[in-house]
């Protein structure tokens, strides 16, 4: 279905190009279904980590696995694109994103090898297992998340949109075949176990996929190969890989490039400091909320154990739909004060699910996750879109690192501070 759908963009797209089209526009569209599939499977492993925690939280009740499998898998992620983006003038994005997609696949087959050999038991050795196994998510995370930040930056802002739309879908889809899979189980003896199983063999399928996608369809399209072209002879030694696995040779003097005056990581982090922020902070304020306050702190209700899966669909839905929305001009904020306002705006949430979820039915937490989910993406995307704009190959490449940097930090320091809402509960 997914190579299917591939190929009808791209025959629709050759319909609609004139040959006489410049080289530039030619796979436009094509990339930007690619973009959005790589996406989607730079994030599934991470979202079906967070759409199966009812069945974690059921095996491993007492050491909070909502809390604990996610700082394991984004305190990794965090460090490794640090490191990365620090070296990244020497660090080549093709082959991050085939090591970042690689480790998925073998991550996503060790936990279903993980579950097969325990019989799914909560024993302290399972449990260390399955933090190893997230600590290997977190590994390709920092790999994929800051190599297709970079390469992405130095290319149309749709690209930037698409990838990132396509990390929203991820959540929505594992969030859908997980509520599809426990349907379809649980009436069965061991269904909850059995669905999870069902659920981890889909995301290692989808992520080999992926990782094919990349290595042999990507890189190869027109569009791809000119911005790339365009990025090496702007001295972006990003690229080089990409160039020599589609067999192009940069047409330029050696010594151009040293003639480019770029800007320092420094000096560029200055000029976008308000957009880092932003990213901290809409991702700090988001994740210190979901998934763990949602999946733990809601209380019982009648929907019973489908309730912290219909907050999770609920929420990764709204985050899907808003990072479509600045694809249309009138609705995207340009302001840079604006954009600030509106994430500070974001911390009444706090207060807003602290008093739903005491005083509250599931009505009302629902909508509230919804919007929360809706703000999310919406703002994010606004920031990333505007970030790299006016800057050289190498330079847009660095800030797109970097962004990406500051993105999961404000994750990582959500669900650290997630662990807040558990004061004075005794656990």
């Amino acid at each position: 279905m997914l190579l299917f759908s591939l190929w009808q963009v791209h025959w629709w797209e050759v319909a609609m190009t004139s040959n006489d089209e410049d080289v530039a526009i030619k796979g436009k569209y094509t990339a930007m279904f690619l973009c959005w599939v790589l996406g989607t499977g730079s994030l599934f492993p991470w979202n079906s980590l967070l759409t199966s925690l009812d069945y974690y939280n059921a095996i491993f009740p007492d050491y909070h696995p909502s809390r604990v499998l996610t700082i394991a898998v984004l305190s990794f992620a965090f460090g490794i694109i640090t490191i990365l983006t620090y070296y990244k003038a020497e660090m080549n994005n093709r082959l991050r994103n085939l090591i970042g997609f690689t480790i998925y696949v073998i991550g996503s087959v060790l936990v279903l090898v993980l579950n097969l050999a325990t019989s799914g038991n909560g024993s302290i050795g399972a449990y260390i297992g399955m933090c190893a196994i997230c600590v290997s998510f977190g590994v390709a995370e920092g790999f994929v998340q800051g190599a297709m930040g970079g390469d992405l930056s130095f290319m149309c802002q749709e690209f930037i949109q698409s990838f990132s739309a396509g990390g929203a879908a991820s959540g929505t889809l594992a969030s859908v075949l997980r509520l599809a899979i426990k349907a379809a189980f649980e009436n069965t003896k061991g269904g909850l176990r059995k669905g999870a199983l069902v659920f981890l063999a889909v995301t290692a399928f989808f992520d080999l996929v992926c990782l094919l996608l990349y290595a042999y369809v990507f890189i190869k399209l027109p569009i791809v190969k000119y911005y790339h072209l365009k990025a090496a002879a702007e001295a972006s030694k990003t690229v080089s890989i990409d160039l020599t696995a589609t067999q192009i040779q940069v047409q330029a003097n050696p010594s151009d490039g040293e003639d480019l005056e770029r800007l320092s990581n420094k000096q560029l982090l200055l000029k976008n400091i308000d957009y880092a922020i932003d990213l901290v902070l809409i991702f700090m304020l988001t994740y210190s909320i979901f998934p763990g306050f949602l999946v733990e702190d809601t209380g019982s209700h009648g929907l019973g154990s489908w309730y912290p899966l219909v907050l999770t669909t609920v929420f990764n839905l709204g985050d899907l739909v808003s990072r479509y929305l600045p694809l249309i001009n009138c609705l995207r904020i340009t302001s840079r004060r604006g954009l600030m306002v509106a994430t500070l705006a974001r911390f009444l949430f706090i207060p807003a699910f602290y008093y739903t979820a005491k005083y509250g039915d599931q009505g009302w937490m629902i909508m509230l996750t919804f919007i929360l989910g809706l703000t999310n993406g919406y703002l994010a995307v606004c920031a990333l879109m505007a970030a790299p704009k006016g800057y050289k190959g190498p330079e847009q490449n660095a800030l797109g690192n970097m962004m990406q940097t500051f993105l999961i930090g404000g994750v990582l320091a959500g669900v650290t501070f997630g662990w807040l809402w558990l004061i004075g509960k005794g656990w």
